[in-house]
């Protein structure tokens, strides 16, 4: 059950420090479209989750830096599934540059959540059927 997408990006200007580094508040962000990229091959739109009442706060978040990205940097984030998901998903995230040189790693923790009432809900079945299948 190793689900695993990749999602290429290119670091932006405006993503930069003064010293052309990506700035670390970026990476949120990076991981938030490798997410979304994660469930779209999976089949599945994150918006349309939320249309059906669904919601995905990050709960945790986990970087650990081990080389600089750069501005004009080609990106792939390479993204996993932990396990199968309960009240939580689990997410981990591997971010490489265009050698393929390992730059972060990540994990981030979302929890499923009834936007009406915003309290924690199971894992959606549709979700979890498509999951098990792959």
């Amino acid at each position: 059950m190793k689900i695993i997408s990749e999602t290429k990006l290119k670091v932006r200007y405006s993503e930069t420090d003064q010293m052309g580094v990506v700035h670390h508040g970026n990476y949120a962000q990076y991981l938030e479209l490798a997410r979304i990229d994660w469930l779209s091959k999976l089949g599945f739109s994150y918006k349309t989750m939320e249309e059906n009442g669904v919601m995905l706060p990050v709960f945790t978040l986990d970087l650990k830096f081990k080389k600089s990205a750069f501005f004009d940097d080609e990106l792939t984030v390479k993204t996993s599934l932990r396990k199968i998901p309960t009240v939580k998903i689990i997410f981990d995230f591997e971010i490489f540059n265009k050698n393929k040189e390992l730059l972060t790693t990540a994990t981030t923790t979302l929890v499923f959540v009834n936007s009406k009432t915003r309290k924690p809900i199971m894992c959606p079945s549709y979700l979890l059927e498509k999951i098990e299948d792959n």
